[in-house]
């Protein structure tokens, strides 16, 4: 009997043994919770880890830090700040600062662009062309002035017979 007792001593032993975890005995980075806060509310928090969230907000970040921290908001000027390790007055470390404070800053406007006055599209027409200078005429006299007769020239011949006036 004391045998069989023995038996399953060792089996429940052996048992416990391949179902016991031993990881609890590694030590790994210890994890610590950091707030994040900005003015204004709801900037957006990027951890160089990779992490984010949106202010207010908490993240555990694993000790051995440190740790950049950006916070981004529409509007505003980006801000970067760093995390780390510090003394704590009683030989302990922890990551510092807790809470993160950001004030974020307002974007500057846009310079105003200088307005651009459109062309004005002026119709251009085509002057008519410079006239001559005229020619002066004399005047007209009220009735015509006769010939005299050494001025009449005589009538040509002509191959047809002329129609006799009446």
């Amino acid at each position: 009997m004391y045998r069989v007792i023995a038996i399953v001593c060792g089996g429940l032993a052996l048992a416990a043994c391949s179902s016991m975890n031993l990881d609890i005995f590694k030590s790994g980075p210890t994890m610590e919770t950091v707030r994040f806060e900005s003015e204004p509310p709801g900037a957006d928090v990027k951890v160089s880890s990779g992490q984010t969230c949106r202010t207010p907000c908490a993240l555990a970040l694993a000790d051995p830090g440190p740790y950049a921290v950006t916070f981004t908001l529409n509007g505003f000027q980006p801000d970067t700040e760093q995390v780390e390790m510090g003394p704590m007055g009683d030989d302990t470390e922890k990551l510092r600062p807790n809470p993160v404070l950001a004030a974020l800053t307002p974007t500057p406007p846009p310079p105003p662009k200088p307005v651009k006055k459109k062309p004005v599209h002026r119709r251009t027409v085509a002057k008519p062309a410079a006239r001559p200078a005229a020619q002066t005429r004399p005047a007209p006299s009220a009735a015509p002035q006769p010939m005299a007769p050494a001025q009449q020239q005589a009538p040509s011949p002509s191959p047809w017979p002329t129609t006799p006036a009446h």
